[in-house]
């Protein structure tokens, strides 16, 4: 699976939030939630998902943002870094 966070923001940087979230790379799923619990939208991310693929997600969010006033709570699950070692060769001379 992943690490997940939590963090609050407020509609209106709510867009700008989820773009920055995007632009790292490392997001497989976002889910934003109201203070009372309630799930809003939840889209997950994968690997090479860029550009016109995410235009209505954006847009959605877009929507969302300007609908709630209030602050909002959102789940982010990263992608685990992966836990392979880079072995280094030793030659002996």
């Amino acid at each position: 699976m992943g690490t997940k966070e939590f963090f609050s923001t407020t509609g209106e940087n709510l867009l700008r939030k989820i773009k920055e979230l995007i632009e790292e790379g490392n997001v497989r799923k976002i889910t934003i939630t109201e203070k009372s619990g309630r799930e809003l939208m939840s889209f997950p991310l994968t690997i090479g998902v860029v550009g016109a693929l995410l235009t209505p997600v954006l847009a959605a969010v877009g929507a969302l943002a300007a609908l709630i006033g209030e602050s909002v709570s959102v789940a982010v699950v990263r992608m685990r870094p992966s836990s392979t070692s880079s072995a280094t060769a030793s030659s002996t001379d």
